[in-house]
């Protein structure tokens, strides 16, 4: 799937037991308003990795094979499209966790 594909449905969502502790923690330290929010933005990209709304945007130098979308202003998911279009959770954080 080339990234200027306008539109892509994950077939599925993956990620490691490291990933998942990360997401736990992170999500134990939003307020419900920013739960909310990351809420939306997962099921926004869960229908389209490319929805204009996430920002998703391809990765460069050592981080090229990945892209990221964006969950507020400074907080952004980091993923990998694999060849048989699943989604491969890696990171997610401040800008700074991320890159």
């Amino acid at each position: 799937m080339a990234a200027s594909d306008p539109h892509m449905k994950p077939k599925y969502i993956s990620f490691d037991a490291a990933f998942e502790r990360n997401f736990k923690k992170y999500k134990a330290r939003l307020s419900e308003t920013e739960r909310q929010r990351l809420k939306k933005r997962l099921e926004i990209f869960a229908d389209d990795v490319f929805d204009k709304r996430l920002k998703t945007h391809k990765l460069k130098g050592e981080l090229k094979e990945y892209y990221a979308f964006s969950i507020s202003y400074s907080e952004r998911l980091v993923f990998k499209i694999l060849d048989d279009e699943g989604i491969y959770f890696i990171e997610l954080g401040s800008h700074d966790v991320c890159y």
